[in-house]
């Protein structure tokens, strides 16, 4: 008798091949059947008129710290996600040395928007090294299965102390110390390295961030411990400041270590062709013989503006500016009041308020023609005519005015702002890169950027948007859907015992009601240590997400089950 038995369904395998319907058999923590009629369970999922897939390996998260403290890691294991790796664009917590730690934190809290305060109360510090920040992980229980990349930003710290936040170029010394450190940890399990060279990524101060002017022999000398060990891969966030000079040498890194070496590409409102150039640079080096390959998002990378979230038009508003002091009930109840309401039009952007913004923030908060009110099911393709300008134009209203009113009807209200992926007013450039075979998918940043973006929710919006929903364009195929966020990033990453529903694999699966399925939308929690705020996004759809062979979740409901664990790469 097996011990799960999934009955009836249509098995989307991970492999890219047609789904077919079979039953699929679980042993312990491995498949032991797909397709066929199989014997009894002791467990027996009926998947009639469901699908069954492999659970989703989630590369692109930010739960460095919330994976010290949270078993649950919602809102990505909500949506079917199995396994995630952290250690994203240079930022996160090891090596660190005692004196460091606040540094850490406010670099986390300043790149990726995790409050603080939330970490400085959930963080137990109970490690120095890398290899004891994967000891400290192993030792705690949690639904799904978490991995980690050695981040640049501690590393350099560790190593070079106030030399790297000032930006000093490494020394030779400084060099073979962080590679040292990353070979140490590559053979602790970690699954890559990833730093930063982009101005978007500042401290909290606004000075630029520990790596951002790493020199190349830096990035060459850390980089070789990956090609020593074998496995791992290298990866960025970069402007690419020169863009022949950042293709070259990181092709010459992937020919001289054999290793995957990628990078996150969006495109630019500001230089509409960028995303192409480079993409010709990533075949140019893969025909090199250098794995170069960009990471893409699944939809375009989206700021929330709410009147509870962390920006949104009148945030910059001397009189709103007053309102942030409230609880979000009173403020709305002031929001509303015809005199408040009246004096909030009126007033201009405050010079002191917007100054405090980044450029990018600056910018946000004053193109009408980019925002859109976000709906319920949420619109993530909504076209130039229904912009908050084009509505006021329609209705003879000033944009002001349109914004204003919809945010002050209802906390739940969002105005969404694509900032990349939406240069041609719909999602086809992200339908170029999604097809394209050197890239592949990420860029959900789960747990990151609490307060104004959620694209945790990117696993579940692969299958609903992509493959069933989308009317403005080209759909993709459900068992491709599934195979990028399956077996691609499974085998890119090295994940080599999952992401495909095979006979000995990890038994991990995804059990979907797929004609239900249906994001919700985003919402403002205060359920963070310290009372932190974050957005989170429900689902529903999911029937089970399994384990390891164990239910954690069915019919959206943690089953209390924590069978996740810590994954070491080279094991």
């Amino acid at each position: 008798m097996h011990d799960i038995v999934i009955r009836g369904g249509t098995i989307i395998d991970g492999t890219g091949q047609p789904g077919f319907i079979g039953d699929l058999a679980v042993d312990g923590d491995r498949i032991t059947q797909v397709g066929g009629k199989a014997g009894p369970g002791k467990r027996e999922f009926n998947a009639e008129g469901r699908i069954v897939t492999p659970g989703w390996v989630d590369a692109h998260t930010h739960y460095d710290g919330q994976a010290t403290w949270d078993p649950i890691l919602a809102p990505s294991s909500w949506h079917g996600v199995t396994t995630i790796l952290f250690g994203n664009c240079g930022v996160g917590f090891a090596p660190v040395r005692k004196a460091d730690h606040t540094q850490l934190i406010g670099l986390m809290e300043a790149v990726e928007e995790i409050p603080g305060i939330a970490l400085a109360e959930g963080l137990k510090w109970n490690w120095e090294s890398f290899p004891q920040f994967l000891d400290a992980l192993e030792g705690m229980e949690r639904t799904i299965d978490i991995a980690a990349q050695i981040p640049h930003h501690p590393l350099r710290v560790y190593v070079m102390g106030e030399r790297a936040i000032n930006l000093e170029a490494a020394t030779a010394d400084d060099i073979a110390e962080m590679r040292r450190l990353t070979l140490e940890g590559m053979q602790a399990g970690a699954f890559g390295f990833t730093t930063s060279r982009t101005n978007s990524h500042k401290t909290l101060t606004g000075g630029m961030v520990p790596s951002r002017f790493s020199h190349v022999d830096e990035l060459m000398g850390i980089g070789s411990a990956l090609g020593e060990v074998g496995y791992g891969a290298f990866g960025m966030n970069s402007d690419f400041d020169i863009e022949t000079e950042e293709l070259g040498w990181m092709t010459k890194l992937g020919q001289d270590t054999g290793r995957p070496v990628w990078f996150l590409l969006t495109d630019r409102p500001t230089d509409a062709a960028r995303w192409k150039r480079l993409m010709e640079g990533v075949h140019k080096a893969r025909a090199a013989g250098a794995k170069v390959t960009a990471q893409v998002a699944g939809r375009p990378v989206g700021v929330l503006l709410g009147a509870d979230t962390a920006l949104n038009p009148f945030s910059i508003r001397p009189s709103y500016q007053a309102l942030l002091k409230l609880p979000v009930d009173e403020r709305m109840i002031r929001m509303r009041d015809p005199a408040m309401r009246a004096q909030i039009l009126s007033e201009a952007p405050a010079e002191e308020y917007l100054k405090k913004l980044s450029q990018f923030r600056q910018h946000i908060v004053r193109r009408w023609n980019r925002m859109f009110k976000l709906g319920d099911p949420p619109d993530y393709e909504p076209p130039a005519s229904e912009s908050i300008a084009a509505i006021a134009e329609r209705e003879g209203r000033t944009p002001d005015e349109v914004a204003y009113d919809y945010l002050a009807e209802d906390p739940a209200h969002f105005l969404f702002f694509p900032v990349t992926g939406y240069n041609v007013d719909n999602h086809d450039i992200i339908h170029t890169m999604l097809t394209d075979e050197a890239t592949v998918l990420g860029l959900g940043d789960g747990g990151a950027h609490c307060s104004s973006i959620i694209d945790a929710g990117i696993p579940s919006y692969m299958l609903t948007h992509w493959a069933r929903d989308r009317h403005r364009g080209p759909k993709l195929p459900l068992e491709f859907m599934v195979k990028r966020q399956t077996s691609e990033t499974a085998k890119f990453f090295g994940f080599n015992d999952r992401g495909v529903l095979e006979v000995g694999k990890k038994a991990d699966i995804n059990i979907i009601n797929y004609d239900a399925m249906r994001l919700h939308l985003p919402e403002v929690r205060y359920d963070l240590p310290a009372g932190g705020r974050r957005l989170v996004q429900r689902v529903d759809g999911y029937d089970a997400t399994i384990v390891s062979g164990v239910p954690v979740f069915e019919n959206g409901v943690h089953t209390g089950a924590l069978p996740g664990k810590l994954v070491r790469a080279g094991r």
